[in-house]
């Protein structure tokens, strides 16, 4: 036998990846787990210091390691997050090896070739588990900004102390752009922020977690087939909030009136100025009202349910912009973090399984392509599906087809082995 073929072949030593493994491992089917870099890399290095989750910990729900901390309410911080990851797969010894970059993926007629800096492999069937957060996206303006200002993507930066004297502009305002501001509000430094569209949802009301009430309510269990948006769920913003020292809203109007210069959109550059869009006011309100709406929804739940919880006024806002900036002077920014998100990257799988976009085709993440696999993507299957909440359900609905595909019936009665190689 081929030493380099296994009947699976999993790409991405993250959770999902992980999470895969396990359930392969129950049906003893043998397979290897193949990371580009090291176990929880995303987690170790696009991850800041001061970086929390954002959801409790009694989330962390891979299969057959649940959150066994004294703080299910709490949030992991980003240290404890790598160490849960790495006890995880200490736990079931998983066959990962680690340093070795998939080049490419083709399909053969027996399954599949790839590609490897490590050498070739082949498979019968493929999981690909690598998330969609593939290439830091920056906007074209970024190469006509001035020299001297240092530009930093949300997934590299790490804290204040790596920025230059000065002051921060912060572009984007979903969870990555709305922390990261709050972080080096709270390090003393004069920030700059451009609000987009995103949504925000408050930490807690009468008297629990909001996610809590949610999972209570079966938020979490809404499949991507019954949402309402149905996939365009998956293009949805996230709602930004904190888990930090404790866990609070985040609430940019707050930070107005600390001082923090807030604008809308960004737009363009001309004449040493950045242009925004005169949506700030719209942008806060449209935030605060998605907030609302989750609060309603919490009122009518208890109301159905006799339940007795607390009273709690609503929300008012703080603070209204008068006049808004539509130009920002950049003459004191030493520094802009853009918090823009990523560009997804299937590329390098050279098989006809995505649509004109680049985005897998897939029912639950069983590919139109038979042997392929893909887990971990942003509602793959439900709000979890990405999270450490859901993964490992979608982890096991993979694994139950991975056992039924015709090329899997050969090593039915096969022991599954670790190798490390």
């Amino acid at each position: 036998m081929n030493n380099n073929h296994y009947p699976v072949v999993i790409i991405g030593g993250g959770q999902a990846g992980l999470a895969m493994s396990w359930n392969l491992a129950q049906k003893n089917i043998r397979h290897l787990v193949l990371e580009r870099h090291r176990l929880a890399w995303a987690w170790r290095e696009q991850r800041w210091d001061n970086f929390c989750l954002v959801t409790p910990n009694w989330q962390c729900k891979l299969p057959g390691f649940p959150y066994d901390g004294d703080d299910p309410h709490g949030f992991m911080l980003r240290d404890e997050i790598v160490d849960y990851v790495e006890r995880y797969a200490r736990s079931f010894d998983a066959p990962l090896r680690e340093g070795v970059n998939v080049l490419r993926v083709v399909k053969t007629d027996g399954g599949f070739l790839l590609h490897t800096s490590a050498g070739e492999f082949s498979a019968d069937q493929v999981v690909v588990a690598v998330g969609n957060y593939h290439r830091p996206r920056f906007p074209a303006i970024a190469a006509e900004l001035p020299a001297h200002i240092m530009q930093v993507h949300s997934a590299n930066y790490k804290s204040a102390q790596q920025l230059p004297a000065g002051e921060v502009l912060v572009v984007g305002s979903a969870q990555s752009g709305a922390q990261i501001a709050e972080d080096l509000h709270l390090a003393g430094r004069r920030v700059h922020l451009c609000v987009g569209s995103a949504p925000r949802v408050a930490r807690f009301y009468r008297g629990r977690d909001v996610v809590d009430w949610l999972d209570d309510m079966g938020h979490y269990r809404l499949t991507v087939d019954d949402h309402p948006l149905g996939e365009d769920a998956r293009r949805k913003t996230n709602h930004y909030v904190t888990g930090r020292d404790g866990g609070r809203d985040i609430d940019l109007r707050a930070f107005a009136l600390q001082g923090m210069q807030l604008y809308g959109r960004l737009l363009g550059y001309g004449d040493g100025e950045l242009l925004t869009a005169d949506d700030l006011q719209q942008n806060l309100d449209g935030a605060d009202a998605t907030s609302q709406k989750i609060k309603d929804s919490i009122d009518v739940w208890i109301a159905e349910q006799g339940i007795d919880a607390p009273e709690e006024a609503r929300y008012q806002p703080l603070w209204q912009p008068e006049n808004p900036a539509t130009r920002i002077d950049l003459t004191a920014i030493s520094a802009i973090i853009w918090a823009v998100g990523f560009h997804t990257d299937f590329s390098w799988i050279e098989v006809p399984a995505f649509n004109d976009n680049g985005y897998p085709l897939h029912s639950r993440g069983v590919s139109v392509q038979p042997g392929l696999y893909f887990l971990g993507l942003p509602w793959l299957w439900t709000w979890g599906s990405g999270r450490f909440e859901g993964v490992g359900e979608d982890a096991a609905w993979l694994a139950e087809a991975i056992a039924a595909h015709p090329l899997q019936a050969t090593h039915a009665e096969g022991v599954y082995v670790h190798d490390h190689r």
